[in-house]
């Protein structure tokens, strides 16, 4: 109630509406849960590494092969760190 006894004041109206409007908004698209987010994580490590290791693999093979080395294998470790991140950048914007 106001001061004067009239109406009930609006900050508690709006206060309560807002209150209201969350908890609506948690039952309707709660937050994800502990495992999860541990889920998330596993796959964006998965989605870095995985490159990583098969420019590693195809570079030691390259060198092996050629005898260069690591000629090959140092820019394909680069190549694989690059598209790793760029698949974990893409996965993020899209969740």
């Amino acid at each position: 109630m106001t001061a004067s006894g009239g109406r009930p004041d609006g900050k508690m109206e709006e206060a309560a509406r807002l209150a209201a409007k969350r908890v609506r908004r948690l039952r309707e698209d709660p937050e994800p849960s502990f495992a999860s987010r541990l889920g998330q994580i596993g796959v964006l490590g998965w989605a870095i590494v995985a490159p990583i290791l098969i420019g590693v693999a195809v570079g030691r093979w390259l060198d092996w092969a050629l005898k260069t080395g690591i000629f090959f294998t140092a820019p394909l470790i680069m190549l694989g760190a690059a598209a790793g991140l760029w698949t974990a950048w893409r996965w993020m914007h899209r969740q």
